[in-house]
Order: C-alpha cells, then structure tokens, then sequence
C-alpha cells in the first residue's frame, strides 16, 4: 500500500542544502531523498547522518511526496538514495500481487529493481511497517478480541473507522473479506490519516486501521489485531540506491548497511512517537537513535 495514503502528510515538495561535511572529499555529496511523513524524515535523516558519520558530504532533498514522485526523483537522477518498504515496492511500483514471505519478497523487488531501473536495494532492516486493524483494551476485553480471524466474525456488531483507500484497494477491505470471509461491519466511516485515532479513543469507532509502528499505538495502550493467517505482506524498510552511485562511492553500501539491523519495530513506534507526539525534531531524534548505537 502507497505510504503516502497510508500515512497522508501535507507540505510543499523541498530540500534543505546541507554544506558537506568537514572531512569529505570532492564528489563524494550523496542526495538523500524521502516521501512526505514522519516515518520517512525520520529514517531518511538517519541514513544521511550515518553517511556523514562517515566522512560523506550529504545533500537532504526530503519531503518529495509520494512513492510515484520520489521513485522518479530516484531514476531521474535527482537523488541517489531514499528509505522504500518492500510491500509498496512490490504492490505500488511493481503492480505485482503480494507475498507473504518476506526473504522471496526482498529478493524479488531486489533483482527487479536492479534489472528494470538500475536501482540497488541495501539490506533491510527488521522494522516491518505493515497494515494493521486496532482496537482498544476495553473493545477487545469486551469481544475477547485479538485476530483478524476473530474480527471478521464480531465485524457485524462493530464499527469501522479507515482512511478511504482501505475500502477499495485488493490488499485492504476487499482482500480481506475474501481472504478471511466475513468482515461485513455494522458501520463503516472515513477518517483523514490524522483523525482516524482520535474517532477510536473518543468512541466513534470500534476498530481503525493502522500501521505497525505508529507512535501513538504504544503511547495509548492499542491492540493490533494479530494478522493469524498472514494476509498482509512484509514492508521491511531498506535505502533504495543509484548504482551509478554505489559505483561512485562505494562507501554508501557500508555506512548504511552497518545500521539497518538497529531499525526495529520497537525503535521506530519510539521515534514516531517522539515527532509525532512529543513534537520532537526528527534531525534530534535521529542524531540521538545514531548516538545510542555508536560506531
């Protein structure tokens, strides 16, 4: 599913000019790109510190906009570098059907990357930001709640709160109610990205849709409904390459393969959660992840 409707976040298309780094050598600048939400700022901000920690001189050009927009900045040339998920690159630019396991889904967008757009995926990390239904402590108390087995049953007595792609796409509603079966839900509404949380705290809904390291799932004692037949696919995060550029500097590779295990589900719910929630600056939040995992 496109981050970009999953996670909808406003603001122009920029980049901020960053001089290069004391210690780097002439052309060696990397253009590091992202979309435009907090997830991505915050992952892509890592990338570009741990390239200067490096001794690279980093160019940041975030808040692209969507997959589509930041893909083209990618094979234009525009950039050398921005933070993709495995699903979205295998269902969103792809356009193939979803796979449940995670090492053939990384292959697979891996060697059709490289072979159809000259693109390199580094290693991925552990964090997997996948789709998800939530509910409450009290909800899923009330209705024994905790699987999508379970909730496509109960879905008759309760509502719906999603963002509207969710009532259309293959991989979301749709997919589920044949998937699964059931998943008829006695009311269904539409929320903004942004308010969809707010609709389930204050009552309006009994499930929302989700993703998997949303800060404010851990910050309000959430329950994400365990996915118990794996209808979803995996979307590990990895920085998505130039070849051209790894061929130029060679030292990409290395500096970012070196943090991608350090990315887990737990450190980006806590990074999410201190933008997003605590409106921590993700240039902080960032430098502080890298400064807990020293070279």
């Amino acid at each position: 599913m496109s981050k970009l409707t999953r996670k909808e976040a406003t603001g122009l298309i920029g980049a901020a000019l960053i001089l290069p780094h004391c210690s780097a050598r002439k052309g060696t600048t990397i253009r590091v790109g992202s979309k435009n939400f907090t997830e991505e700022f915050i992952i892509a901000e890592i990338y570009a510190q741990a390239l200067e920690r490096a001794g690279l001189a980093v160019e940041r050009r975030f808040n692209l906009g969507s997959t589509q927009i930041a893909m083209t900045a990618l094979r234009r040339g525009d950039i050398d570098l921005y933070p993709e998920y495995t699903g979205t690159a295998l269902i969103d630019v792809l356009h193939l059907a979803p796979m449940r396991d995670a090492a053939a889904l990384y292959r697979r967008v891996h060697d059709e990357f490289e072979s159809h757009y000259g693109l390199r995926w580094l290693r991925p990390s552990p964090m997997n930001d996948s789709q998800g239904l939530a509910t409450t402590q009290d909800v899923s108390k009330k209705y024994g709640l905790l699987t999508l087995s379970q909730l496509s049953s109960l879905a008759p007595q309760l509502r719906l709160g999603a963002i509207p792609e969710f009532l259309s796409r293959a991989d979301a509603l749709p997919g589920l109610q044949k998937f699964y079966g059931g998943f008829r839900f006695k009311d269904v509404k539409t929320y903004d990205i942004g308010l969809k949380y707010r609709a389930l705290l204050h009552g309006d809904a009994d499930v929302v849709t989700a993703f998997t390291t949303d800060g404010v799932l851990d910050a309000n004692h959430l329950i994400v409904l365990r996915d118990d037949k794996h209808f979803w696919p995996e979307y590990h995060i990895a920085p998505v390459v130039r070849i051209d550029a790894l061929q130029r500097i060679p030292a990409i590779a290395v500096a970012l393969d070196r943090i991608a295990p350090l990315i887990t589900d737990a450190a980006a719910r806590a990074m999410n959660y201190a933008v997003d929630v605590r409106k921590e600056d993700s240039t902080d939040v960032a430098a502080a992840f890298l400064k807990e995992h020293p070279r």
